[in-house]
């Protein structure tokens, strides 16, 4: 069996086809603009995002089957009648709604996280798709008219390439509209919020049909990062992954049932047909890859081969500190307010130093995630890494020995793709088999950890 796996990203879409066995091969790869319209707006062109998807298929040939995984908490409205889309994409990274978020109240806040497990946050969709009925006429007549559909880029792409108007319980958990006890809409959230339920599309098990594009199954549908986590071979319950992509996500499978309520957020993890619901744990770092990308157009490198070895201490043990909060600081602060920060620099310092103080940077806010995934579950004993940053071996040696734990990076690292393969019935173990290791050596101390967290408090709170 040959499955089609498309990665639908923040920056890109991406195809590989992937055969029983656990051979695969990219096809196909599409760039899509990003689009900043006023500070803290995050957009993308829908028709451009569908657009890449159907070149990118066309890339792989005859398969059997389709896969499908979406950015998650990206969202949009358009018409039933016509599949017209009556907005942008509002891109997860998108903080448009942090003022009206933070004037719902504390009930509000207990209230959303009592139901979806989820804090009133711009990063999740329910904000955003009330700000595009608020804000759009062209939505509000729509939905007068009945014709309006609401939801994450998945049901768009769904409904608009195969004809059907469904959503998958990940999907869903991410929205901030979804009840984790019944895995259905949420009446007091949708109120909480402005967001009409019959607008919102039907959800279903990850392994579902979804339809045909061009007369080909599409049998699996899911968000990237929890497609990733069954990819990375994950199944037991403190089995955990991150992916650096243009965030850094850590999941950790959590079991059968709800996590309890902490620093890191419930989810699902996924729901299958025929073995129920997995959730998981999870947080973020919103800047990652996006951090390196900003480093690189302000010249600080200009290749990826530079981030892979550099000389002498660390740029922390030198004092020389980078906060990657341009989108704000995600969990464990949930703090939009937060803005980037260089410090500790002199006269001597240059531009290898900041690059990997940005490195650095990004692996201390990702070793707050791990500290707080391990207070909610006993976590494994190493932690499968994978997205762009894990291609530097600095880097995974730098947050081995910040987090104080064993990293693994698979030698397979298109590991959203593989798990998208898995959920349509392949077997891919053999594309797992190698990895490298990385070990804590001891050089990353206490004292450095809390002149980081020095750094991060300075960091916070500058945008009010």
């Amino acid at each position: 069996m040959r499955i089609a796996s498309i990665d639908q990203g923040t920056t890109s879409t991406r195809c590989l086809v992937v055969e029983d066995g656990g051979e695969w091969r990219v096809v196909a790869s599409r760039k899509h603009g990003q689009h900043h319209p006023f500070a803290g707006w995050v957009e993308h062109d829908p028709d451009e995002l569908l657009k890449n998807i159907i070149t990118v298929l066309d890339a792989a040939g005859e398969v059997d089957a389709i896969a499908i995984a979406n950015q998650g908490e990206s969202c949009i409205a358009w018409d039933s009648e016509t599949g017209a889309a009556l907005s942008p994409v509002i891109v997860w990274q998108d903080a448009r709604t942090a003022k009206q978020l933070s004037e719902l109240g504390p009930e509000a806040e207990e209230l959303s996280k009592r139901i979806s497990g989820l804090p009133l946050d711009p990063y999740f969709s329910a904000s955003k798709l009330a700000w595009l009925l608020r804000h759009i006429p062209s939505i509000s007549d729509a939905h007068k008219a009945g014709r309006l559909r609401l939801g994450t880029t998945d049901a768009f792409f769904l409904d608009s390439l195969a004809g059907v108007f469904a959503t998958d319980l990940a999907t869903a958990s991410r929205t901030g509209l979804l009840d984790l006890a019944t895995g259905q809409w949420s009446d007091e959230l949708c109120e909480l919020h402005g967001v009409p339920k019959e607008c919102l599309p039907r959800i279903a098990a990850v392994d579902e049909e979804f339809g045909q594009i061009n007369g080909i199954p599409v049998r699996a549908s899911i968000v990237d990062q929890q497609a990733a986590l069954y990819g990375h071979g994950c199944r037991k319950p403190g089995d955990c992954k991150i992916t650096f992509g243009t965030g850094a996500f850590l999941l950790a499978v959590a079991g059968a049932e709800r996590p309890p309520q902490a620093e890191l957020l419930p989810t699902v993890a996924w729901a299958r047909r025929d073995h129920g619901v997995t959730f998981a744990i999870e947080g973020g770092v919103y800047d990652a890859g996006a951090a390196l990308e900003w480093a690189r157009n302000i010249g600080l490198y200009s290749a990826l081969e530079e981030l892979g070895v550099f000389e002498g201490p660390s740029a922390l043990s030198r004092g020389i500190i980078f906060v990657p909060a341009l989108s704000g600081l995600a969990a464990p602060y949930w703090d939009r307010t937060a803005a980037p920060l260089f410090i500790g620099m002199d006269h001597a310092t240059d531009r290898r130093d900041l690059v990997r103080a940005v490195l650095e940077g990004i692996a201390m806010l990702t070793v707050g995630l791990i500290d707080a995934a391990s207070e909610v579950t006993e976590l494994g004993p190493s932690i499968s890494i994978d997205g762009g940053l894990s291609q530097s071996a600095y880097f995974a040696q730098f947050l081995a020995s910040a987090s104080n734990r064993t990293i693994t990076v698979p030698s397979m690292h298109e590991l959203t793709a593989l798990g998208l393969a898995e959920f349509c019935g392949l077997d891919v173990t053999n594309a797992r088999a190698k990895h490298a290791r990385f070990e804590p050596d001891g050089s990353v101390t206490d004292e450095h950890h809390a002149r980081f967290a020095k750094a991060v408090e300075r960091a916070r709170g500058w945008r009010n």
